[in-house]
């Protein structure tokens, strides 16, 4: 019987696009990723892998259909594929020549519990952002060196 999914249940959805040099994407990051979700951290609702040749030929195939499937094995949510084909050529044509990606939709399953608090209460949030590492390595070197 195939699950119906309820919007409540979910936390917070992101997007990431993680580039790697080279078309010779091996699948390393899979234990990383697969902790995360059996923690109870994340749900993965989808994996995509996308890949630019030297060309500028774009190659964009779902997780599960690539050489590295087995590493990827039960992580993305069968149910649901939110990536399409249109997405992932756009982000393809934003690759360098010679480099690929891993594209992952997550839901945030450690906030679901305030995320339903906050609608309950008639809230909602007005602002979020991520602060990049890059921020945050500068203001830690500053306070180290104040």
């Amino acid at each position: 019987m195939p699950r119906t999914l309820q919007v409540d249940d979910i936390g917070p959805v992101d997007v990431a696009v993680i580039l790697f040099e080279g078309n010779n994407f091996t699948g390393e990051v899979a234990p990383a990723l697969l902790d995360l979700q059996q923690s109870g951290i994340v749900h993965y609702i989808d994996l995509a892998f996308v890949s630019k040749g030297e060309d500028g030929s774009v190659v964009g195939i779902e997780i599960e259909d690539s050489p590295v499937s087995s590493a990827f094995a039960g992580l993305a949510d069968d149910s649901l594929d939110l990536l399409s084909a249109d997405d992932l050529a756009e982000i393809g044509e934003g690759l360098d020549p010679n480099s690929s990606a891993l594209v992952i939709v997550w839901a945030n399953l450690w906030v679901t519990r305030l995320a339903k608090a906050i609608r309950g209460a008639n809230g909602e949030v007005l602002f979020q952002e991520r602060i990049p590492r890059e921020v945050v390595e500068a203001a830690v070197a500053a306070l180290n060196n104040a």
